[in-house]
């Protein structure tokens, strides 16, 4: 659970999101590190939580996908001004390919996840958005990575998942997959049938944890 002082960090991060003050937003993600010196505490209790609040926002039509892309895109700017922050461990020797499902236009998510891979010595291969199943197949191929991480944000783009990892077994079955994103929040029981084999994370604490077990 959040604390209190991470939550107050949060709410005020969330106020300046909406009102698109980049300056104040990176001025409150330095601070935050000043005080709690954690870049997986800041990702996961204020710009991960700050964006799901902007993201249901804009599901409930209280903001306008203008001010939900503003949002995005100074968040995913500070996380390039703290990239020189993080403290990486010892080289593993490990690759990892990074991407969204077909159709998504929301990356900021798994490029938090690119750098908690980064922080554990890994290579991260980011992708970001767009990228066809042919051309991501393709690329697999060439880096034959240890992971493959998808992030989905939009529960819409549920089935475009399926049909994405299908592919991607029948090519792949050795490969390990995981998937995580705001969409998986809405998932119901029976959601995961066609996927079980497929490894959720939910958080970036477990994500942590579990690259310390590969």
């Amino acid at each position: 659970m959040i604390s209190d002082s991470a939550n107050n960090y949060m709410q005020d991060y969330l106020h300046h999101l909406l009102s698109g003050n980049r300056t104040m937003c990176s001025s409150i993600a330095k601070d935050y590190i000043a005080n709690h010196p954690s870049i997986k505490g800041l990702y996961e209790n204020v710009f991960k939580e700050a964006l799901y609040e902007v993201g249901l926002l804009w599901e409930n039509n209280k903001i306008s996908v203008a001010k939900e892309h503003l949002a995005t895109a100074i968040t995913e700017g500070i996380l390039n001004e703290l990239y020189g922050n993080l403290e990486v461990l010892e080289k593993q020797n490990k690759k990892v390919i990074l991407t969204c499902v077909e159709n998504e236009l929301h990356q900021v998510g798994v490029k938090m996840v690119a750098d908690i891979f980064e922080m554990n010595g890994w290579d991260s291969y980011f992708l970001g958005t767009g990228i066809p199943i042919n051309e991501l197949i393709k690329y697999i191929k060439e880096e034959n990575p240890r992971i493959l991480a998808i992030s989905m944000s939009i529960y819409f783009n549920y089935q475009q998942l399926v049909k994405m990892l299908e592919l991607l077994k029948l090519e792949f079955p050795e490969l390990s997959i995981i998937i995580g994103g705001q969409a998986f929040t809405h998932k119901k029981d029976g959601d995961f049938k066609k996927i079980e084999d497929i490894k959720y994370i939910s958080n970036l604490y477990d994500l942590d944890n579990y690259l310390k077990t590969i």
